[in-house]
């Protein structure tokens, strides 16, 4: 049977979200077979209406409604809500794509990004597929076809992460700090620990016992999880920045096959999803307002031989972290899914 022949009914929880907003957005422009859209949120959000290519769509109360006829609910409403509904939602039939950290380290719910390991959607015996973390997607995205080439023994990883993966309140705090600053106003920090506007702050999430964010350890979990390899060593800082939308990574990576720059950017260039942008001149790389916000690629420039090791590369990766980071990868899973009925 064709996509074009069935179509599904498809559950977006969360649907008043940014990322929500966004997995709609890109449902209708990736065509997906949609044939009935179920619209969810909490309690508080439910009897708004939203639009779906051309029709409002009533967002319903997630609490009391049935999932019974779902085929597949897509879940970006937090790790708590994921903990709760998503299990009702598979035990009903429906195969669940989660954008949350709740089943991510799970060993029998497969950890997918859809240019990496497609192949592990089919994999999924509780009905459950997890969608990474955004910082980590958009690193493997770019970092996998070099593991499988050249074999990567070591990542060290700073992100500088955008507020919008704070969602909706990070958004607004940040415009609101900026204003208030350019107004010579007095401001007080709500959403982060400190002031936000103008500022780096190098903590995202919890802190740990080791000394790490939640935030950082996700990159090392996931990344051994998706590329099938916890010998992968990988030493990271997240960083939060004063930016809209995009987050940026610069990486250095140790690898057991020496890769030069010239051999990176070639492969990279072939590779699914990425687009490389290296030149070495003024504006001749990647940045998250001039290329990622609003764009489904994940960006590589600034390549380079890593001078203090000599099996080392220097990379500087850049993406939309609510399009690709969340929405567009969960899009691609439930497309994967779909084509199991052709």
């Amino acid at each position: 049977m064709s996509n074009e022949q069935r179509s599904f009914h498809v559950a977006v929880v969360g649907a008043t979200g940014a990322v929500g907003e966004t997995m709609l957005a890109i449902l209708a422009e990736r065509d997906f077979p949609v044939g009935t859209l179920t619209l969810l949120a909490s309690e508080r959000s439910a009897g708004g209406e939203i639009e779906f290519n051309g029709q409002k769509v009533i967002v319903q109360d997630l609490a009391s409604f049935d999932p019974a006829g779902v085929d597949i609910a897509l879940f970006s409403a937090g790790g708590g809500v994921s903990r709760e509904y998503a299990p009702k939602f598979a035990a009903a039939g429906a195969v669940v794509i989660d954008n949350s950290s709740a089943f991510r380290y799970d060993d029998d719910v497969p950890l997918v990004v859809s240019e990496v390991n497609p192949e592990q959607v089919a994999k999924r015996p509780r009905g459950i597929i997890a969608n990474p973390n955004c910082s980590t997607m958009q690193m493997l995205v770019a970092l996998a076809p070099l593991h499988r080439r050249y074999g990567i023994e070591r990542i060290n990883v700073a992100t500088y992460q955008s507020v919008s993966g704070g969602g909706r309140s990070a958004l607004e705090e940040l415009g609101r700090q900026t204003g208030q600053l350019l107004g010579f106003q007095e401001i007080e920090p709500q959403r982060f620990p400190v002031q936000i506007a103008f500022n780096l702050i190098p903590h995202i999430d919890d802190f740990l016992d080791n000394g790490f964010t939640k935030e950082e350890m996700k990159l090392v979990w996931e990344t051994q999880k998706i590329l099938g390899d916890d010998s992968i060593l990988v030493n990271p800082t997240a960083v939060r920045v004063p930016v809209f939308y995009g987050h940026s990574e610069a990486v250095t990576i140790e690898t057991r096959e020496k890769v030069t720059v010239e051999a990176a950017r070639e492969l990279l260039a072939q590779s699914p999803g990425v687009e490389v942008v290296d030149r070495r001149e003024a504006g001749g790389y990647p940045t998250p307002v001039t290329h990622a916000s609003g764009t489904d690629a994940v960006y590589v420039g600034r390549i380079r031989e890593d001078l203090s090791h000599p099996r080392g590369l220097n990379l500087w990766i850049v993406s939309d972290n609510i399009r690709k980071g969340a929405a567009l990868n969960a899009v691609q899973l439930a497309e994967l899914v779909a084509a199991e009925t052709r």
